[in-house]
């Protein structure tokens, strides 16, 4: 079978098993740095001796109570996020989709402020669940008003997301400016960031965390035959309808939690399927797996940065992403073959 790929093709596929493992090396680089550095670092050896016997001591407290968290959760929602964004492409076949496209972000944010102004709600571990909420309803909305009867064009799913999401973030921004304790905890959960959060948080997203992912590697053969176009993955034997709900579903679970948890996190999900696809081509089976564990890396680096760049006073992941992110997604959007579908 080789013999008969160009020898381009076979240099990816024989790259793609070896790239992967770099990544997972990666991510462990990126959850020990996590755990080590700070405003106190931390030596390796002494962060592993407190996780495995809590001594009482201030190193134990830093790691066990606040870097712990920290880090697990920046592994879900890197994971979530990096394989949603590959979703969200392969789905609409837009190379500029991200998870924001559906009104996640924007269903999210409303829920937020709607807590803070009617509930007095602050807390990350109590918003989250409003953010989720908020995610899945803008999510129905868009799936309710994007569809023509049995068919979920990626059009109309864009234009409708498009339309949900001007109108969510109006009322948003309705709410926010008519009370600044709302507009104070708005503007501390907008950011994205993963500081702050306790380990209750990262425990509620897990199942769905880990349910966005089994569908989305479910439904990566499926994206592989709907990238041929609709009539050749029909030809193939695939369902177009049934591999959209499953990415659509998968999507909801993935972004929703994610953003829910973390607030938007910027270029993520758009910017890490581009990088990875560079490496791993455009099969999904390989693309969804290495996108997730690189979005986990990126998100532990950002946050890491954050923390170093800026001494005592911290940089949210979010905004060290979009910067980082806005210059990458300049250099990708320039070299045309990596962002063409």
């Amino acid at each position: 079978m080789n013999a008969l790929l160009s020898p381009t093709v076979t240099r990816t596929v024989a790259r793609r098993p070896l790239f992967l493992v770099s990544l997972l090396v990666a991510l462990v680089v990126a959850v020990a740095l996590s755990l080590v550095l700070g405003s106190n670092d931390l030596g390796l050896g002494t962060a592993v001796r407190v996780l495995l016997h809590d001594d009482g001591s201030e190193a134990a407290t830093i790691v066990r109570d606040v870097r712990l968290p920290r880090t697990t959760l920046g592994v879900l929602v890197g994971l979530a996020l990096g394989a949603a964004g590959v979703l969200m492409q392969g789905h609409s076949r837009n190379p500029l989709a991200d998870p924001g496209l559906l009104g996640i972000n924007a269903g999210a944010a409303l829920a937020v402020a709607l807590a803070a102004q009617l509930f007095g709600i602050a807390d990350p571990g109590s918003q989250v669940w409003f953010g989720f909420a908020g995610a899945l309803v803008a999510t129905a909305a868009v799936f309710a008003i994007g569809s023509s009867g049995r068919q979920l064009s990626p059009v109309p799913m864009a234009l409708a997301g498009a339309a949900v999401m001007a109108l969510l973030s109006t009322f948003t921004s309705l709410i926010i400016l008519s009370s600044n304790p709302t507009l104070d905890v708005y503007r501390r959960w907008v950011v994205g960031s993963i500081s702050g959060r306790d380990a209750g948080i990262s425990l509620g997203i897990l199942p769905f965390v880990v349910a966005g992912l089994v569908l989305a590697m479910i439904n990566t053969r499926a994206l592989n035959a709907v990238s041929l176009g609709e009539d050749t993955a029909r030809g193939l034997g695939q369902s177009v309808v049934a591999s959209r709900v499953v990415g659509l579903a998968a999507i909801t679970l993935l972004a929703g939690a994610a953003t829910a948890a973390a607030g938007p996190i910027a270029s993520l999900g758009l910017i890490v399927p581009h990088v990875v696809r560079a490496v791993t081509g455009p099969d999904h089976r390989w693309l969804m797996p290495c996108s997730a564990v690189a979005g986990a890396v990126l998100l532990l680096v950002a946050d890491v940065v954050g923390r170093l760049i800026a001494g005592p006073a911290e940089v949210p992941a979010g905004i060290v992403l979009a910067i980082l992110g806005g210059g990458a997604f300049v250099l990708i959007a320039r070299r045309t073959r990596l962002v063409r579908l």
